[in-house]
């Protein structure tokens, strides 16, 4: 019964991420993003404590998914592109050693400084 609520809320929130990003503009888009890539870090690291690996695993990924569009987004040339580029670049290193050997530590602190950076957007 615990996979299928799983199957359930994934879906739900897979629908809902969906519809934000269709009317989204191109700021949205980021700040979409960022609670995207946010939450699948918390529940990777909520997973690893339960001992869930295949939620790990799926959460990881939509980390991944989330880190790749915001590489993906950046446009122009030095300054703050090529500091994203790097900042970005940084982070989907992280994920990816996680995905080898996951390190909650490491993952929650990249979690954090995301779930700042949004925040300090959302003030702006």
């Amino acid at each position: 019964m615990i996979h299928r609520h799983r199957t359930v809320h994934e879906a739900y929130r897979s629908v809902d991420f969906d519809a934000r990003v269709r009317g989204a503009a191109p700021a949205e888009l980021v700040h979409v993003c960022y609670e995207h890539l946010v939450g699948a870090l918390g529940t990777a690291v909520h997973a690893e404590g339960l001992g869930d690996n295949a939620l790990k695993s799926r959460s990881m990924t939509r980390a991944l998914t989330a880190i790749t569009a915001l590489r993906m987004g950046v446009s122009g040339e030095g300054g703050v592109a090529e500091a994203l580029r790097h900042m970005y670049e940084s982070a989907r290193r992280t994920i990816l050693d996680s995905a080898i050997a996951f390190d909650a530590h490491r993952v929650g602190a990249l979690r954090d400084d995301f779930l700042e950076i949004a925040s300090a957007m959302r003030v702006n």
